[in-house]
């Protein structure tokens, strides 16, 4: 599997602009949310970049289900991960949208808006309490009532920290930040100890670290963003304050989660966010660091974590409602999920798995820890990430940030001209 996915766990994807031009309810364009009757029949299930590492997995999981529902067949389609955005606008907008598809919340919205994506509360709603209610709740869009896809896995993941360069800045390598002053005092020390060569951070806030930081970011009802409020600015100044010491890369306004976990790697900065499929990583490429290596929770003042999230999507033109809904409850029950699970280190959304010893029991060995720590944190973890937050409202915030820090707008400005940006775009989807 590859890592730039960010762990199975919804990397940045562009943002989907159906050309349709009327908007549904997610009731179909049959009208009709009804998914009882013999699951029977043929139907499509499109994956996300999972063939080349999941290929046995997934045409066993394919077998079992048609076993267990004689005269069904499924045909499984696999999209490579550039693209797939595009590819689901074109299927959307030409009417082959499959029967089950591989979404994430973002690319979900758009479809759900323009009545593609069938209501599982209304078509599947017994199913809900099988969930953890917040990653059910993830595929739910603001202002309107429904849910849009089946939760399937989830991820979270710690801070990494390089214990070496804390200790050469004379701070407490057992002592790592636990919360955000924590975290900018130690920054300060760290590039002021290192006159400026050691940056801490490798990235620019995004919208889910204004959510850990506790800014709203958006409205009950869904229609307008509110992150340039005065904790949102705060948090701004924060991070203009890191980076006109040095404290935040100098190549922060240009990285990627690629770039930042490279210049963690080689010890140019102190701390990163990362999985447990990172650890293989430093043990192979960067043995010193892994030797050296401190792990500690997500700095949040919410108490809550950020979680990512994927989900299983039924088309609701689909002729097959029926079969596409059995066949996507059943690859996320509780079963199907925990055997994912352990392939991969990724975690069931499914209520009760994370209670499992697979995910409660540690053996001494930092892996183990990692995913012992994050199954705790998911449990109560939100997916901070507004579902109709866009990929070309992260750029806009992203660019706006940018000047900000390079000194050529204020917080304020900056937050507020990133909202009207946003808020024009988001009037733009409706």
């Amino acid at each position: 599997m590859p890592t730039s996915r960010r762990t199975l766990a919804v990397a940045a994807v562009a943002a989907l602009l159906l050309p349709l031009s009327a908007c549904g309810s997610g009731d179909g364009g049959d009208g009709s949310t009804d998914a009882s009757g013999k699951v029977e029949g043929d139907i499509t299930f499109q994956t996300w970049n999972l063939r080349a590492n999941f290929k046995d997995y997934f045409e066993g999981l394919i077998a079992e289900f048609e076993k267990k529902y004689p005269g069904t067949d499924v045909k499984w389609v696999d999209q490579p991960g550039e693209g797939y955005a595009d590819k689901i606008s074109a299927d959307a907008a030409g009417g082959t949208l499959p029967d089950v598809v591989n979404v994430s919340p973002d690319l979900v919205a758009p479809l759900a808006e323009a009545g593609l994506a069938l209501d599982l509360d209304k078509a599947a709603g017994q199913y809900a309490k099988e969930y953890l209610d917040g990653a059910w709740a993830s595929h739910r869009i603001p202002g309107t009532e429904g849910t849009y896809a089946f939760p399937w896995y989830l991820n979270t993941g710690p801070l990494f920290y390089n214990k070496t360069l804390f200790e050469k800045a004379g701070l407490d390598p057992e002592q790592p930040p636990k919360t955000y002053d924590d975290l900018f005092d130690s920054a300060l020390t760290i590039a002021e100890k290192t006159d400026g060569e050691v940056a801490t951070l490798a990235n620019v806030p995004t919208i889910e670290d204004f959510g850990r930081y506790g800014v709203p970011l958006m409205n009950e009802e869904g229609t307008a963003f509110t992150f340039d409020d005065a904790k949102g600015v705060e948090l701004l100044t924060r991070y203009k304050e890191l980076y006109d010491a040095g404290a935040l890369d100098t190549q922060a306004l240009t990285a990627t989660p690629e770039s930042s976990g490279k210049k963690f790697l080689t010890g140019a900065v102190a701390m990163n966010p990362g999985s447990a499929l990172d650890l293989a990583n430093f043990k192979k490429q960067a043995p010193s660091l892994y030797e050296n290596i401190g792990i500690t929770d997500q700095i949040t003042s919410t108490g809550h974590v950020n979680m990512y999230v994927m989900g299983l999507m039924v088309n609701s033109q689909s002729d097959r409602k029926p079969a596409a809904v059995a066949f996507a409850h059943f690859v996320t029950d509780a079963a199907h999920q925990m055997s994912f699970a352990k392939q991969v280190a990724i975690f069931p959304s499914t209520a009760g798995s994370l209670d499992d010893p697979y995910f409660t029991e540690e053996d001494g060995t930092d892996e183990t820890r990692v995913r012992v720590a994050a199954a705790k944190s998911l449990k109560t973890a939100v997916n901070y990430t507004p579902v109709l937050f866009s990929e070309q409202m992260k750029t806009e915030l992203r660019n706006e940030v940018a000047k900000a820090l390079q000194g050529k707008q204020s917080p304020k400005e900056a937050l507020d001209n990133a909202v009207k940006s946003c808020d024009r775009l988001l009037k733009q989807q409706g």
